[in-house]
């Protein structure tokens, strides 16, 4: 499926100046986020991933600033405590966040951002930026299908694999908080509905900055 550039151009080939936007992706572990994300990154020029600040210590071929940003754990209570973050999390005895002046900075320069997050983050970013923000909740077709693709990865126990079974459940629930569902059935389906979301938003009419310029200039 062939999705046109949405970017809005004048007779001169000048386009429309327009806000960015923070496209938020979640979905139970093994519905295809990661995969979807993948795509999105690899198709889309004007569309980057945010880069995470966490407590964890640095592994083996990380980067610092394109992996992750790691900060002490005093440092990351500071932060938190500054309002420096959309969104911040525990997991695994570790902290995770999103900057918030990265992301802020990119959006008003015409960037936009993708967040790979949980519904627990995705409410926090709803909270603070919510006119900037879209969401899109990816479902497996089934959950046989889910289970049968975890089990597939080979990268897990099985005691870990019916954990994320279990939290699937839990995290399916909160499917309505998201602007769009996207079940994903094929792959290439899957990313193509999501791309479609992405170029659609684009023109939403509050994040053209530069159209009320470009009407008065057709007007004469």
């Amino acid at each position: 499926m062939q999705v046109e550039d949405t970017n809005k151009q004048n007779d001169e080939g000048e386009a429309v100046a327009r806000r960015g936007l923070v496209l938020v992706i979640s979905s139970p572990s093994g519905a295809g986020k990661t995969t979807i994300a993948r795509g999105l990154l690899a198709s889309e020029p004007d569309l980057s991933l945010s880069v995470s600040c966490t407590t964890r210590p640095k592994r083996a071929g990380e980067v610092e600033g394109r992996d992750y940003r790691f900060v002490e754990r005093d440092r990351f209570a500071e932060m938190a405590e500054a309002d420096a973050f959309l969104e911040h999390a525990l997991v695994h005895d570790h902290r995770y966040a999103t900057p918030r002046e990265p992301v802020e900075r990119m959006l008003a320069a015409g960037q936009d951002v993708l967040l790979d997050i949980d519904w627990q983050g995705a409410r926090q970013v709803r909270q603070a930026i919510d006119r900037d923000m879209v969401s899109v909740f990816v479902l497996p077709p089934s959950l046989a299908e889910l289970e049968r693709r975890l089990f597939a990865r080979a990268a897990d126990a099985e005691a870990v694999i019916r954990r994320r079974l279990k939290n699937a459940l839990e995290e399916i629930e909160h499917w309505e908080d998201y602007d769009y569902v996207v079940v994903n059935r094929v792959a290439e389906a899957a990313l193509a509905d999501v791309r479609s979301i992405l170029h659609a938003e684009r023109l939403r009419r509050r994040r053209q900055a530069g159209l009320s310029a470009f009407v008065e200039g057709l007007l004469g």
